[in-house]
């Protein structure tokens, strides 16, 4: 049993320690509760349930027997409103014992009678084997052939004698198969009368409140409490109209709350909110320890193991599998009008509230809704990184200008009403810029070609240093009826030893942004394109190192 010490009540209640004392013994009150409100956390929720009974003078203990049995005893909050002068007193928690059935007399005289008919059957059986056993020795006994003085018999009476013995078998044979069937489907019925009969855990947890009321009254209560094993997460839906000569792209950025929940209580008709608060991380930073510098112990010797107890030390030693991230993914195509939740954006956090009465059962799978909508006007521009990949992707840019974050999810991504496929959102603030990508834009034509690759040695005598130089011309083609932005990306090797010299060589069309977003190497050029433009983009380097040593590129980890 858990008390808890702080409790949340209302104007119209007194906070109290414990019940005023009375002459009367309290009284039990079977009180029913029933879910209202539902605010819902990445990693959690807090569930409001309402108590409405009419409260007589004096000591009262509520018994309320239907909270889930995985609610956190500690976060238990009591607040509401009555008529007359009310106090709150100690809230408990009780796990109930196990669940015995309520015909359990009725299970045993059914068992008994099982069992009697399967005796019946048993011994029905051993009677039929017995004939069985009879009709075959007297088969083998007595010669069917010959009379009494050894003379033969007529045939006819051979077939008499052989088709009284086959009759008798199959006589036995039958009544044996009939009756082991029924005691099968009477095996089957014990089983699942055993199965009935033994005790159930308890599926809810009983809930006690001390209350005292001066006057008889209609009372209301709230119960408050934190139940793991519920979260919502963000889900979006970007659909990026493209524009025309005479119009202006757009995106409409939908964004909706997925959430499941496995709490051991349905949440029918409910006031849901979505929260953004973690509350499963704790309330404080991690502590961090001293970081000592030692030279390395030597390994101590091991004692010898059993088998067993050297199984056990490396299951102990090895490590933990990880947990299975299982998401399921939605996205709608329909352009049904769907109701949207109403944002309030603290200083710590932010809140949708859901509008309507929402209803989410237990282990339903889960549940999506829209919270928001947003139309942007975003900036348009065709990236390609050909050194990998020819392509040019269609990226639509803006700046995140609502005070509520975008959330990391998933998104599905639409251009001019096609699903063209999903993407990560990342986690964005206000006014962070938002990249989005839309797809291959066939009409925009990307080609990367190498111009030179030369591999030697330099020095004017002495070879002293080996040198790598490579040279690439990449070609732009816009085959739009209108300009466009473009921006292509290249790598430009990065040297991290004095002995290794790597120079961009003059030829090179200079970059518009060097080590792109702090990326050391990357270069983009970034332009735009006139409708049928074709744009031809050069870049060389050469790279130095000494003859006696070998060199390799790998990515940046």
């Amino acid at each position: 049993m858990c008390r808890i010490a702080n409790y949340l009540v209302t104007t119209s209640l007194v906070l109290a320690g414990a019940l005023v004392a009375g002459p009367l013994q309290a009284a039990n009150l079977d009180a029913a509760s029933q879910v209202d409100a539902v605010t819902v956390y990445p990693d959690g929720a807090s569930v409001t349930r309402v108590i409405t009974l009419d409260l007589p003078a004096g000591d009262n203990t509520l018994i309320a027997r239907d909270f889930p049995i995985g609610l956190d005893p500690s976060s238990l909050r009591v607040e509401g409103e009555g008529g007359a002068k009310l106090t709150i007193g100690a809230i408990d928690t009780k796990l109930p014992g196990p669940l015995l059935p309520q015909n359990l007399s009725e299970i045993d005289k059914r068992i008994e009678a099982l069992n009697d008919q399967r005796a019946d059957l048993q011994g029905l059986i051993s009677a039929a084997e017995a004939r069985r056993k009879f009709a075959e020795r007297f088969a083998e006994a007595s010669p069917a052939g010959l009379g009494e003085k050894g003379e033969a018999r007529p045939l006819s009476e051979w077939r008499a004698a052989f088709s009284a013995v086959a009759d008798e078998v199959a006589t036995a044979d039958s009544a044996i198969r009939d009756a082991e069937r029924k005691i099968r489907v009477i095996d089957r019925d014990l089983a699942q009368l055993a199965a009935d009969r033994t005790s159930k855990p308890p599926s809810k947890v009983e809930v006690r409140i001390d209350v005292a009321s001066q006057a008889a009254t209609k009372a209301t209560l709230r119960v408050t409490y934190a139940v793991p094993n519920a979260r919502w997460t963000p889900l979006y839906d970007a659909r990026l109209d493209t524009g025309a000569k005479d119009r202006k792209p757009a995106i409409e950025l939908v964004r909706r709350a997925e959430i499941t929940q496995s709490t051991g209580e349905d949440w029918s008709s409910v006031a849901l909110v979505v929260s953004t608060v973690r509350v499963a991380r704790g309330g404080n930073a991690p502590d961090l320890r001293s970081l000592i510098v030692q030279y390395p112990q030597p390994p101590r010797p091991l004692a010898k193991l059993s088998g067993e107890a050297s199984m056990r030390s490396r299951e102990a030693l090895a490590p933990a599998p990880a947990a299975d991230a299982v998401q399921q993914f939605r996205f709608g195509g329909g352009r049904m009008d769907e109701l949207e939740a109403t944002a309030e954006v603290g200083a710590f956090q932010a809140t949708f509230k859901i509008p309507g009465r929402v209803s989410v059962a237990a282990n339903e799978g889960a549940k999506s809704l829209r919270i928001s909508t947003a139309t942007i006007t975003p900036d348009l521009a065709v990236r390609a990184v050909p050194v990998i990949d020819p392509t040019a992707f269609l990226e639509a840019s803006f700046v995140q200008a609502d005070d509520a974050p975008l959330l990391p999810g998933q998104i599905s991504i639409y251009r001019d009403g096609i699903f063209v496929g999903r993407s990560r959102m990342a986690t964005a603030a206000k006014d962070e810029t938002v990249r989005l990508g839309f797809g291959a834009d066939d009409k925009v034509k990307i080609e990367r070609t190498v111009v030179k690759r030369n591999e030697g040695s330099a020095g004017l005598i002495v070879t002293t240093s080996k040198t790598d130089e490579r040279a690439f011309k990449t070609t732009v083609r816009n085959g739009h009826d209108f300009p466009i932005k473009v921006a292509v990306q290249d790598q430009l090797p990065v040297s991290e030893n004095d002995d290794i010299v790597v120079e961009m060589l003059p030829s090179s069309t200079p970059a518009t942004t060097t080590n792109l977003r702090d990326k050391r190497g990357v270069l983009e050029w970034a332009f735009e394109a006139k409708a049928g433009d074709i744009r031809d983009i050069n870049f060389a380097w050469r790279m130095r190192w000494p003859k006696d040593k070998g060199v390799v590129m790998v990515p940046a980890g």
